[in-house]
């Protein structure tokens, strides 16, 4: 059995999320997505989007599934898989997940990777974080909600862009793109025309390709975008590099939301001890979990030589690795990104090699 990509559309309030989901749904190769609204309070989706139901599950104009969250996602997503089995529902192929504006997306992706039948059926497939290009500057430093969506997005769009007019409008968008190419390195920032985005740009980025049933390593990963400007990767070459901040002020600045939150890629050239990482990974989520916003990579494991794994956690979880059949380039070396909060790329280097170096 196939599994069912997820993708969770994110972004703060008033960003487009709605906009763009309202025009993805229209497109014909998306006809058969499920989409999951997640609702706190009055905040909800546009009346104009979906048609109110009594029933979780209410078929969209375009055909496509609707379900408005009435309890936890595990459940809900329990249900929706049941139905399509039980073909009480139209069949879909993928589900798009639209976060509230004020979620922090962590707990979601924990969500998504923590059943047990859950991800025997479904991927997560990609992070998309909406970004408002007027106001997004301003949301990035009064809300630490907004960063994180920004920091573990595999996506980012930018909306609004058309009411930039002017010289200066215009300038503050890409002082806001250098920012966010800062906070985020590898995730390809895409402008928004009019509220739509090709969803080709948008989906299969993730763990899972369902076009090819294996990761898309090399645009998932990027390792280069994580190089400081020497070309160096690893091996103490300090922090400040990589700490994103506003261009033109300290990245350091305790005042920023951005200078807590950090992404790096860990590149190594020797295999890697499978006791050695499964340590590491003890270790890390017990006393830093909360701070491991996101944890993605391959690895050249010294007990399966030939034989790459795939490894993603969020927080305190690590889904189960995946094992490929081959190596999706010819580098064969482990390389794991890292978007953490509050934990130096140092103390996850070295904590990685002392423990290979011992096993």
């Amino acid at each position: 059995m196939s599994l069912i990509p997820v993708s969770v559309l994110t972004g703060f309030l008033g960003a487009g999320k709605t906009t763009l989901l309202n025009r993805l749904m229209q497109r014909p190769e998306l006809a058969n997505t499920a989409v999951i609204i997640n609702e706190f309070g009055e905040i909800g989706i546009d009346h104009l989007l979906v048609a109110r139901s009594d029933e979780n599950v209410v078929e969209m104009a375009s055909g496509c599934l609707c379900c408005t969250i009435r309890g936890d996602l595990i459940e809900t997503f329990d249900d929706l898989l049941a139905r399509r089995d039980a073909g009480t529902i139209k069949t879909f192929d993928r589900v798009v997940i639209e976060t509230t504006g004020l979620a922090d997306p962590a707990p979601i992706l924990h969500t998504l990777m923590s059943d047990p039948k859950l991800f025997r059926r479904i991927a997560l497939d990609s992070v998309v974080t909406m970004v408002d290009a007027v106001t997004g500057d301003a949301t990035l430093d009064r809300h630490p909600e907004a960063v994180k969506q920004a920091a573990v997005a595999d996506r980012i769009v930018l909306t609004k862009t058309d009411l930039a007019q002017d010289a200066i409008s215009r300038r503050d968008v890409e002082k806001l793109k250098a920012r966010l190419r800062a906070l985020n390195p590898a995730a390809p920032i895409l402008t928004a025309e009019r509220g739509a985005v090709d969803p080709a740009r948008l989906f299969d980025a993730g763990v899972y390709d369902p076009t090819t049933k294996h990761p898309d390593v090399l645009g998932w990963l990027q390792a280069e975008a994580y190089l400081d400007p020497h070309g160096h990767h690893h091996h103490g070459h300090g922090d400040h590099v990589h700490a994103p901040g506003r261009p033109g002020q300290d990245a350091h600045d305790v005042n920023r939301h951005d200078a807590r939150i950090r992404a790096y890629c860990v590149v190594r050239d020797q295999p890697i001890s499978a006791q050695a990482f499964n340590l590491f990974v003890e270790i890390l989520t017990a006393n830093a979990g909360e701070n491991l916003l996101r944890v993605k990579g391959i690895l050249n494991l010294a007990e399966a030589p030939g034989t790459p794994v795939i490894v993603h956690g969020v927080q305190h979880l690590f889904h189960p690795v995946e094992f490929l059949q081959a190596w999706p380039s010819e580098d064969h070396r482990s390389r794991l990104v890292f978007i953490t909060r509050d934990i130096p790329r140092d103390h996850i280097e070295r904590l990685l090699d002392g423990l290979n170096t011992a096993a």
